[in-house]
């Protein structure tokens, strides 16, 4: 049974980056096909996509986050990452990270997701 669990700051100030980290258990991160991505829910509002990234490394983003968002990964730690640059207080959201099967297919498992607060 794959499991992933989100990590990170809770509180972010505005204007710096919030990061954050998916740990995955139960599963390498390189099998194929695997896609492993980011949502987010602000509160009031549905899940957004950010982005992922592939069993191979490869990278892609929602283009309403593509200009500040980088996704990364660590295969040694079995971890993925999320950086999203320049944030303010509409980017407060709970963040999941998630499996999915390929790139475009939904999302299969989820971690527990994560509130981030951006506020000075």
């Amino acid at each position: 049974q794959v499991q992933l669990q989100e990590s990170g700051p809770g509180l972010v100030n505005p204007s710096q980056t919030l990061s954050l980290t998916c740990t995955v258990s139960g599963g390498s991160i390189t099998t194929n096909f695997y896609y492993w991505g980011w949502l987010r829910q602000p509160p009031g509002k549905g899940l957004e996509f950010m982005g992922g990234i592939s069993y191979a490394g490869d990278t892609a983003y929602s283009p309403s986050f593509e200009s500040r968002t980088s996704i990364s990964r660590v295969t040694s730690e079995n971890q993925f990452t999320l950086q999203l640059r320049s944030v303010t207080p509409e980017d407060t959201a709970v963040y999941y990270c998630f499996r999915a099967d390929g790139w475009g297919q939904p999302p299969w498992y989820w971690g527990q997701g994560t509130q981030v607060t951006v506020s000075s």
